[in-house]
């Protein structure tokens, strides 16, 4: 029978056992996107669970203990291989809910159940990928199931039928064929099962890697805080981002209707600008000439002057020389 202890103790050595072998399994990520990042992603997850489990009392049921592992790896989940593992998890804790202990068949109804949930969840299943391996896996050992099988001999069987699948992948997916690898998640399964299974033939717990927060996330504070900060740090660059069309838009009209502004203004400056220099022109002539006389005249009186030069021919058309001299006087007075 398997206690709410061993079980707790077996999830944390799958925990540190993926971490441990995260990098191999990052070489392997070509499906669904070669960005190597999968047995991050499934490390990540799986330790996303370990804090919360360490803290669980020795008296813990097997329930409590999957309960408290899928909850916290649902919360840390991280992309499409580490939320299809937390699934996995999560039905295997269902199947597992309200039992104090575990034998043989309840651990393979909980990883039927898991396999179930996992499907569900994904709109698109695709073969030769974790789910392949894990539902093999399942279907396999429950027909091999015998009641007087031990609860080491079935999850022997459950790793090796997974192995099998796993070598099977790449025929299922012509991009790993290609690549020449088989798939990530379904390998990064297979290093979940069996760090559990040491723990299962009573070796201990596999130790995480010293130094190495990703591999040891008992002390990695990921997902016990950010996943409620995580809510309110995502909603703000939601709102920034909102934010900025508009402001784009207002900025757009801004610009569009200063230049406007800015020309009129130009064109009104100019045109004044023009008016004002042939006003001091027009004023600047007549001054000038005026400053070359011995007497200063006001600037309105040249009009006058001209004024009176177009008067005097029409009042003497029919007189002689004599009246010229007279004319000049009477201009000079009209100076003094």
């Amino acid at each position: 029978m398997i206690s709410g202890k061993i079980l707790r103790d077996a999830i944390i050595s799958g925990a540190n056992n993926i971490n441990n072998q995260r990098s191999r399994v990052d070489e392997l990520n070509v499906f669904p996107v070669p960005d190597g990042d999968t047995g991050t992603n499934m490390g990540m997850t799986v330790g996303s669970a370990v804090r919360e489990l360490q803290a669980m009392d020795d008296s813990c049921t097997v329930g409590e203990a999957a309960k408290t592992a899928a909850s916290a790896m649902l919360r840390g989940a991280r992309g499409n291989s580490g939320v299809i593992t937390s699934l996995l998890f999560r039905g295997f804790s269902k199947a597992l809910e309200g039992k104090k202990e575990a034998d043989t068949a309840d651990i393979v109804a909980a990883l039927k159940k898991g396999v179930e949930g996992a499907y569900k969840a994904v709109m698109k299943p695709t073969e030769g990928t974790i789910l392949t391996v894990a539902r093999v896996a399942a279907e396999k050992s429950r027909t091999a199931l015998t009641d007087t099988m031990e609860p080491l001999e079935i999850w022997d069987l459950i790793i090796q039928y997974a192995e099998e699948a796993l070598a099977q992948t790449p025929e299922q997916l012509p991009v790993l064929k290609k690549a020449g690898v088989v798939d990530a998640g379904g390998q990064g399964l297979v290093y979940i099962l069996k760090g559990m299974r040491q723990v299962f033939a009573g070796e201990g717990v596999v130790p995480g890697i010293a130094g190495d927060t990703a591999a040891a996330p008992a002390e990695e504070p990921v997902i016990e805080v950010p996943a409620e900060e995580a809510a309110v740090s995502a909603a703000e660059p939601v709102s920034e981002t909102a934010a900025k069309p508009a402001a784009k838009k207002a900025a757009r009209k801004t610009a569009v209707k200063k230049p406007a502004a800015k020309k009129t203004t130009t064109r009104k400056t100019a045109a004044k600008a023009t008016t004002k220099k042939a006003a001091e022109k027009a004023v600047e002539k007549p001054t000038e000439k005026a400053a070359e006389k011995p007497v200063e005249e006001p600037a309105e009186e040249p009009v006058k002057k001209t004024a009176a030069k177009t008067m005097a021919p029409a009042d003497t058309v029919e007189t002689t020389q004599p009246v010229q001299p007279k004319k000049k006087g009477t201009a000079k007075k009209a100076a003094k």
